[in-house]
């Protein structure tokens, strides 16, 4: 359930990005600012994935918190404060 959260909200970034540069720079504007979530998150979650994997083991701490959903949650946290800064006005 927590994935599925991380992943809407990363939708609803992708929606508003597009939207916010769509308006500004037209659709080539909003497709690049989707392409770039879309490549801040695969490879902020591959590196988040590859720090937990010596941190914690394989089942995590819960069945709903295992080591793919802590790793999710540290890179939303982090992106969280870079798409603050880079959607802000």
């Amino acid at each position: 359930m927590i994935d599925l959260l991380v992943f809407y909200l990363h939708t609803i970034a992708c929606v508003y990005g597009f939207t916010k540069y769509w308006q500004e720079d037209g659709v080539i504007g909003g497709l690049l600012s989707v392409g770039f979530i879309a490549i801040i998150f695969s490879i902020g979650w591959a590196i988040s994935a590859f720090l937990i994997s010596y941190i914690l083991p394989p089942q995590g701490f819960a069945i709903w918190l295992n080591r793919d959903t802590i790793s999710l949650a540290l890179v939303t946290l982090g992106e969280s404060i870079f798409y603050y800064q880079y959607l802000k006005e």
